[in-house]
C-alpha cells in the first residue's frame, strides 16, 4: 500500500494510465450516446446540501481506503446507500476509485438503481471522459480535488460538468487551494480535514478555512468527523453539510451508525439552542 508524501501522486498516476483503456473499452461517442440517455440532478444536489433539516450529511460508500484498509469484506454499495436513506442521508457518495479504494462505476450504478437521493461519483477526476462516465453511470454531482489538479484543469473540468449538467464539489485542503477553487468558479466547496499526502487529519482545518468561504457557495466539511458533537460543532461555525465515510463504513451496520451520529448531533445542536 502507497503511503506518505507520495500517495495523492499515485493514486493521480494510476488513473492516468487507466483512461486510455478505458477508451478504447467504450470510444468517447458511445460514452456520450449513454450519458445522453441519463438525466442528472446538479440542482437537486446542491439543493439537499444547503436546505433541509440540519445537519445534512453525504454518507459514504466505499469498500476500502488507504488509511485503514478494507472497512467492508461484504461490500454491497446499492445494500449500505439503502440504510443510510433510511437512516435520513441528504446524498450518497461512492467511491468509484479501483486501485486504492477497491472502486468501480458498477458500485455507483447499483446505487442510482436503488436510491432516489443525488448521487456523487467520488474519485480522482482528472479528464472530461471521467465526467461522462460519472453522467452515465447515474452519478448528479462529481468530486474534483484541487490538489490533483494543475494549471487551468479545475477550471476546465468545471466548465466540462456544467456542459455535462453535472454539480461539483471541488475539495480544498489550504486557503490557496481555496482561493483556485474560487477562482475557478466553484460553487459548493468541500474542506478535507485529511491530507491526501500524509493522510494526517486536522481537526482544525475545516474552522480555519470556514470563514473564507462566501455565503453564495455551499460549504463542507469532509473526513475526521466522528461524532455528533464535531459535527455540531462545525455546523455551527457555518458548514452547511458533511461528507462522512470511514466513521460509517467501519460499522457492522453503516445505516444504524448514520441514524445515530445523526441523533447525536441534532441532540447537540437542539442543547445549544435552549
Amino acid at each position: 500500500m502507497t503511503t506518505g508524501a507520495d500517495l495523492l501522486q499515485a493514486i493521480v498516476a494510476s488513473v492516468r494510465a487507466s483512461l486510455d483503456a478505458r477508451a478504447l473499452v467504450v470510444p468517447r461517442d458511445e460514452l456520450e450516446r449513454r450519458a445522453a440517455a441519463r438525466g442528472p440532478r446538479a440542482e437537486l444536489f446542491r439543493e439537499a446540501l444547503a436546505g433541509g433539516a440540519a445537519p445534512r450529511i453525504i454518507a459514504e460508500c466505499k469498500r476500502r481506503s488507504p488509511s485503514r484498509g478494507v472497512l467492508q469484506p461484504r461490500y454491497d454499495a446499492a445494500a449500505i446507500a439503502s440504510g443510510y436513506a433510511a437512516a435520513g442521508a441528504a446524498a450518497i457518495s461512492v467511491l468509484t476509485e479501483p486501485a486504492f479504494f477497491d472502486g468501480d462505476l458498477a458500485h455507483l450504478e447499483a446505487v442510482r438503481a436503488t436510491v432516489d437521493l443525488p448521487v456523487l461519483r467520488k474519485d480522482f477526476v482528472v479528464d472530461e471522459y471521467q465526467v461522462l462516465e460519472a453522467r452515465a453511470a447515474g452519478a448528479d454531482a462529481v468530486l474534483l480535488i484541487v490538489a490533483a489538479l494543475d494549471g487551468r484543469a479545475l477550471a476546465d473540468l468545471l466548465a466540462a460538468c456544467a456542459r455535462h449538467g453535472l454539480a461539483a464539489l471541488v475539495e480544498v485542503h489550504d486557503a490557496t487551494e481555496l482561493a483556485r477553487a474560487l477562482g475557478a468558479g466553484a460553487d459548493v466547496i468541500g474542506v478535507n480535514q485529511r491530507s491526501l499526502r500524509s493522510l494526517d487529519v486536522s481537526a482544525s482545518r475545516a474552522l480555519e478555512l470556514v470563514a473564507s468561504i462566501p455565503d453564495w457557495c455551499v460549504a463542507v466539511a469532509e473526513s475526521g468527523l466522528r461524532t455528533g458533537a464535531e459535527v455540531a460543532r462545525l455546523s455551527r461555525a457555518g458548514f452547511d453539510a458533511f461528507l462522512v465515510g470511514e466513521r460509517l463504513m467501519a460499522a457492522a451496520s453503516p445505516g444504524e451508525a448514520l441514524a445515530g451520529l445523526l441523533a447525536d448531533a441534532r441532540a447537540a445542536l437542539s442543547a445549544e439552542e435552549r
